[in-house]
């Protein structure tokens, strides 16, 4: 059966990831709406990541399904986390859907999508979960090839072909002014040039996080040189949980920092990062979002594959630090392979290269 045969006019987008694996999906939200400018997008999504999605013109309605929540709900109370998951339904039942896009690589999302009467469920084959899917791609992982390129190839299900791949992010006007009042209370002036420094990241891979993670400590020696050196004003930013390494590089820094670790939700995250003329991050979202405002970046990684997980699309805008050891990259075909030194890889990437590359990049 043919897309016009199932008369297209709305689409669910299903992605439960992290905040970079969602802002790949952009350029699918995007062509999907160029080539159908009255075409309905809903998004299914986890909490951490509805505030971009929901200032996205493209989207119309965001839904929010966290696991967390539904679990620790079951545990209180199974009729409560059955009656609240119905009701979630119910209300994606509502929209009536033609068609989803499933980039859950499992088969729940994919079953609760036809149980509901969504006739064309497009997404990836990965283990042979894609039972439940009418339109696939077969794929053991992703691999020499980038996320975002992946996910356009599913468009070819809706007949559409796409023309561009950047990354959307819209940053809601009151996170700018939050930004500009922020800024202001911490003594930036117009003409000051600021850099983000920012040594966590990789909230999506848990209590393994860390192994995506350059030193606090080489990060703090070249804040340090930046601020001393260019007389530049740094930034040092994430999430709550990643205060420990934060503060690292405030102390190091010499009070030549700025700790702005916690203290932003995700909308005035980026609204600071869009106000920078330079990123340092690691593998994971921030990295993304630095990329999507159109800072320009220095990223160090590890046991990740760049071409496929990297800043995207490449530019000479971004400089990807690594060190070229015989096992990298360790994590492929979603798997973290057994290594016999665990993140050596990153612990030779010298603040030197990483110093080097950021002084390029603001020579530009």
């Amino acid at each position: 059966m043919t897309t016009r045969e199932y008369n297209l006019k709305r689409v669910l987008v299903i992605n439960p990831f992290g905040i970079g694996d969602v802002l790949f999906t952009t350029p699918v939200v995007r062509n999907l709406k160029k080539n159908r400018p009255d075409v309905y997008i809903g998004y299914l999504c986890n909490i951490r990541t509805v505030k971009i999605l929901e200032a996205n013109p493209n989207i119309d309605k965001v839904f929010v399904f966290e696991k967390d929540h539904y679990r620790d709900l079951g545990k209180e109370s199974k009729l409560k986390c059955l009656k609240e998951f119905n009701n979630l339904l119910n209300s994606v039942k509502k929209e009536k859907f033609d068609a989803a896009i499933d980039l859950s690589l499992g088969k729940h999302y994919s079953f609760f999508s036809w149980l509901i009467g969504i006739k064309k469920r497009i997404g990836f084959n990965y283990k042979n979960r894609g039972v439940f899917l009418t339109d696939k791609i077969n794929i053991d992982g992703y691999q020499a090839k980038h996320v975002v390129e992946y996910y356009l190839d599913l468009l070819k299900f809706l007949n559409i072909e796409y023309k561009d791949s950047h990354l959307d992010l819209f940053v809601p006007d009151e996170a700018r002014k939050w930004a500009d009042g922020f800024l202001s209370e911490q003594g930036i002036i117009a003409g000051d040039t600021l850099v983000a420094v920012i040594p966590g990241g990789g909230a999506s891979w848990g209590k393994d996080a860390s192994i995506k993670q350059w030193p606090a400590e080489k990060f703090a020696a070249v804040a340090r040189r930046l601020a001393e050196e260019l007389k530049l004003k740094i930034l040092v930013m994430g999430d709550l949980k990643d205060k420990e390494s934060c503060l690292k590089v405030v102390d190091g820094a010499k009070n030549s920092a700025i700790d702005c670790c916690g203290k932003t939700d995700i909308a005035q995250f980026a609204a600071l990062l869009a106000k920078t003329k330079l990123v340092i991050a690691n593998d994971g979202g921030p990295l993304h979002l630095a990329v999507a405002v159109g800072a320009k970046t220095v990223s160090i990684f590890g046991p990740v594959d760049d071409k496929v997980y990297g800043p995207y699309p490449r530019s000479k805008n971004h400089i990807v630090i690594k060190t070229r050891l015989a096992c990298q990259p360790c994590y492929q075909r979603f798997k973290l392979l057994p290594c016999d030194n665990n993140k050596q890889c990153l612990r030779d990437v010298r603040e030197e290269e990483v110093f080097g590359a950021a002084k390029e990049l603001l020579k530009q």
